[in-house]
């Protein structure tokens, strides 16, 4: 039987068509273990024919639901194989998969439900499962609602039919001419919309096309294969699916590579899931990282001893190799024995076949960085937006500057703007945002995507993001301060958890932290140790920042930032207009009154 890659050449099909890219390694692989969930404490693997006969039967499911091509279907869960079933199930239809976030509120799922038009949703169930079904009631659009977990029961009073996914599975044969609309899809077919997080308002549609990912797809194996880490490579999948970087770069790259799909049981359960899946690869966002350094970090202090001195002369030997200064003679000797004694045991931590970690979706203290790759695990940093479908820079395996997010990748072109924004422009960008054109015209000028990112490029087009055009800080000097970078230092600093900085207009910076859980347990509610433990750390980060940058005085948040209190997005990105709405009257009481 020719391969179906042979016959859409020889009919002239469009190669960048995402569904059959899957269905073209599921009849290489077969019988392999393909995606892996945990049940009940035991992880259970599924081959690639179970998962293609479920992709099958969703399909006839759907088509049985009257979806059709260009129809929108919602999916709202966690990680799991369904998600992932449901993802190319729809696509296979040409119909188009609208993911949202399990932090949504019941409103969030209501405007993109209505905003989206989609004609039915997949969700988990659980507290994601009834704030969505509540949102579904509400609309005349939404008919079907299918829940993955079976004890998930909604009563409905309006035309929104609840269904299980087991009986969906049980009810419907796999669709035989499923093939026949896979293959009437084109490469510049819209097949996904990702709403944006929404950092300054109501989300915007990203409407991305089977050529827009695939060739994210491309960049990214090409990338890969550098540091040869395509073959039997084995993924742990922890950030949402809904988040473009996870639904790019952690379902549909491995799809084709023919990778195996572990997926995470959550972040709190990461140190213990590494252990057991052993990933040869993970994608994650910068948080999860500094979460790891910190608890990395302590539970060396809280050894002590020669231990903990063997550890940061380990971490620090290694950083100052990976910012490429030379070791002397004994300092060499030194770190060949502490890459047996220290390293070895920091890579079996991590399950112990970890080749990368891959950072994106904002900025990387490079201190972070640093600490990694000095304790010898390779982290690679990358750049992207939504609206690029997202990657368009990363840093190369052979060739890891942290403090950078690395060159543009294959086939994407970046330049500066007089104003100092990047500009992006290949096949990665979004076919626009829906229903709004005048901000798909803003953003698009003459095929260069606008990321809104102020950057500088070397001469040897590695990229440094310096700040965001709408967070640059202008103080009342007319001095340009990019508040990520003095945050960055603020929590690298043991004592603060989160910092959001503010001094716009004013003669210089003020912020909102929050103290980390052993700031608050040792100071007993105290809230004056509680200040001058988070001054103590602010005086240190102080003394790594220009005068223009330091700041000057700060006040202690309420609760942490978090989605739930909306005030940060389901990405984990600080939405600064929310905190500076609750925390205002605060802010503005620091400075002196004119």
């Amino acid at each position: 039987m020719k391969h179906s890659k042979i016959i859409a050449a020889e009919m002239g099909w469009d190669k960048a068509n995402l569904p059959r890219a899957f269905f073209d390694s599921a009849a290489i692989h077969a019988a392999k273990p393909f995606l892996f969930d945990k049940i009940n404490g035991e992880w259970v693997g599924q081959s690639w024919q179970e998962i293609e006969e479920k992709v099958r039967r969703v399909a006839s499911a759907l088509l049985a639901f009257g979806v059709k091509p260009g129809d929108r279907v919602v999916i709202a869960s966690e990680n799991r194989s369904e998600w992932a079933v449901c993802d190319l199930a729809v696509m296979s239809l040409g119909a188009i998969v609208v993911p949202a976030y399990t932090t949504n509120t019941e409103d969030d799922h209501k405007y993109i439900l209505e905003h989206s038009g989609a004609v039915c949703a997949f969700v988990s169930g659980g507290m994601v499962g009834s704030r969505l079904t509540l949102a579904a009631q509400q609309l005349a659009n939404v008919a079907h609602v299918v829940a993955f977990n079976d004890e998930f029961n909604a009563e409905t009073s309006s035309g929104t039919a609840i269904h299980h996914f087991s009986a969906l599975l049980a009810n419907h044969e796999p669709c035989a001419d499923l093939d026949t609309h896979i293959n009437k899809q084109k490469a510049d077919d819209t097949c996904c919309f990702i709403y944006t997080s929404g950092t300054g308002g109501r989300p915007k549609g990203v409407m991305l096309t089977h050529r827009s990912i695939q060739s994210n797809i491309d960049a990214a194996a090409e990338l890969l294969h550098e540091g040869d880490a395509k073959e039997n490579a084995v993924f742990l999948s922890l950030l949402p699916l809904s988040h473009s970087y996870e639904h790019t770069a952690g379902m549909h790259l491995p799809f084709q590579m023919g990778s195996q799909v572990w997926y995470c049981e959550s972040a709190d359960q990461i140190a213990l899931n590494l252990q057991e899946v052993k990933p040869t690869l993970m994608t994650a966002v910068p948080r999860l990282y500094e979460v790891l350094h910190d608890r990395i970090t302590r539970g060396v202090k809280a050894k002590g001893g020669l231990s903990e001195k063997l550890f940061f002369k380990a971490a620090d030997l290694g950083a100052k190799r990976a910012q490429g200064h030379s070791l002397g003679p004994i300092d060499s000797l030194l770190d060949e024995l502490l890459d047996k004694l220290v390293r070895k045991k920091v890579r079996e931590r991590l399950g112990g076949r970890l080749q990368y970690f891959v950072s994106g979706g904002a900025a990387l203290n490079p201190e972070i960085g640093f600490f990694f790759l000095g304790l010898g695990i390779n982290i690679l940093q990358g750049y992207g937006q939504t609206e690029a479908s997202p990657l368009i820079s990363a840093n190369r395996p052979g060739k890891i500057r942290i403090d950078t997010v690395g060159p543009a990748v294959g086939g994407v072109e970046v330049k500066i703007a007089e104003d100092g924004e990047l500009l992006a422009r290949g096949d990665c960008v979004m076919k626009g945002y829906w229903k709004d054109e005048a901000a798909t015209a803003r953003t698009i000028i003459d095929g260069w995507l606008h990321t809104g990112d102020i950057a500088e490029i070397s001469e040897d087009g590695f990229i440094s993001i310096t700040g965001r055009k709408k967070d640059i800080i202008v103080n009342s000097g007319g001095d340009n301060i990019a508040p990520s970078r003095v945050e960055a230092l603020l929590t690298i600093e043991p004592e603060i958890e989160q910092a959001m900085v503010d001094g716009d207009k004013r003669p210089w910076l003020a912020a909102v932290l929050v103290p980390s859980a052993e700031v608050k347990d040792a100071a007993k509610g105290d809230e004056a140790a509680i200040k001058a433990a988070l001054q103590t750390a602010v005086d240190k980060a102080n003394s790594r920042l220009s005068q223009i940058e330091k700041v000057r005085r700060f006040i202690i948040a309420d609760e942490p930032f978090g989605t739930e209190n909306g005030q940060m997005t389901p990405t984990l990105k600080a939405k600064r207009h929310i905190i500076r709405e609750v925390y205002g009257d605060r802010i503005d009481s620091l400075y002196p009154k004119k």
